[in-house]
């Protein structure tokens, strides 16, 4: 799979990357958390993240004063397995370099996308990288096969959190997996297996032999 920058003029639809934030403070505090073995791990919020001088600024410029959140994802992977999206934009923060999978919301027909509409962005260490809110994203691949990843991840507060009871009165309305969170799953991966909506065509994107 052709890996692209997110500087490439080919991202401009699905995101940008921001700038003046200073973020060596919040790299280090990410760095103190364990790696799994294996898999990986995704917590909304983490004290010690939103402890940092960032978590202000991220807050009042990013998201013009909103209440946020700053977790992070953390691992190891390779693989597509499903996308998702949120109603607001995403920012990642990653320890070191990683790779985003990306389609857009506008791709999905009769709630189902073609992986074959898939991107590779590779977005650098330390930088903070906005997703849009039509943008589809899941977990962060490493960017090299002999470590894992660390990625912050900025959302509204909630996000991620809890799912809202509700009676679904359309389609998307059985998408939803967690607190603004609509989720398309691969038949092969294991949320399809618990039981999230089928979303997700054709081939479960494997990035391990472009590393």
């Amino acid at each position: 799979m052709n890996i692209l920058s997110v500087f490439d003029e080919s991202f401009r639809p699905y995101g940008k990357v921001l700038e003046g934030y200073e973020t060596t403070e919040l790299i280090e505090a990410m760095k103190a958390i364990p790696l799994p073995e294996s898999g990986t791990a995704y917590q909304p919020g983490i004290e010690s993240l939103e402890a940092c001088a960032v978590f202000g600024e991220l807050q009042d410029r990013a998201y013009g004063g909103q209440p946020i959140q700053l977790g992070m994802c953390w691992g190891f992977n390779t693989r597509l397995n499903c996308l998702e999206y949120h109603r607001d934009s995403e920012v990642n923060i990653g320890e070191d370099d990683f790779i985003l999978l990306l389609a857009k919301e506008d791709e999905i027909i009769d709630g189902v996308l073609d992986t074959s509409k898939v991107k590779a962005f590779k977005a650098p260490g330390g930088m903070p990288v906005e997703v849009y809110a039509t943008t589809l994203h899941y977990a962060p691949c490493q960017a090299s096969l002999e470590k894992g990843f660390r990625v912050a991840v900025v959302l509204p507060k909630g996000t991620n959190t809890e799912m809202p009871v509700f009676e679904a009165k359309c389609a998307e309305d059985r998408w939803m997996t967690a607190r603004n969170k609509w989720l398309l799953a691969h038949p092969e991966s294991n949320e399809a297996k618990n039981g999230a909506h089928i979303g997700l065509s054709g081939v479960n994107i494997n990035i391990k032999e472009d590393l």
